[in-house]
């Protein structure tokens, strides 16, 4: 719903009342959404690495996680 209010130009009111929510809730997500494309767009190539270094750390905890259920699993004999 952000996103159709950012992308149609239609009243928040009108995306609301066809969604069944209430305006303050589409008006809130809208700023929301607004708020997270300026930080998204306005990192530095730092801020970039860092995130890039968190994907990598969650990646590899992942497969962490999926290694010790597999073998939890057979153990178990599932």
């Amino acid at each position: 719903m952000a996103l159709e209010a950012l992308r149609q130009g239609k009243p928040i009111s009108a995306i609301a009342s066809r969604h069944g929510v209430h305006p303050d809730q589409v008006g809130s997500w809208k700023r929301k959404a607004v708020e997270g494309m300026q930080e998204t767009f306005s990192a530095g190539p730092e801020r970039r690495r860092d995130r890039e270094e968190e994907v990598r750390d969650l990646q590899a905890k992942i497969g962490e996680l999926t290694v010790e259920r597999d073998f939890l699993s057979r153990r178990l004999g599932h």
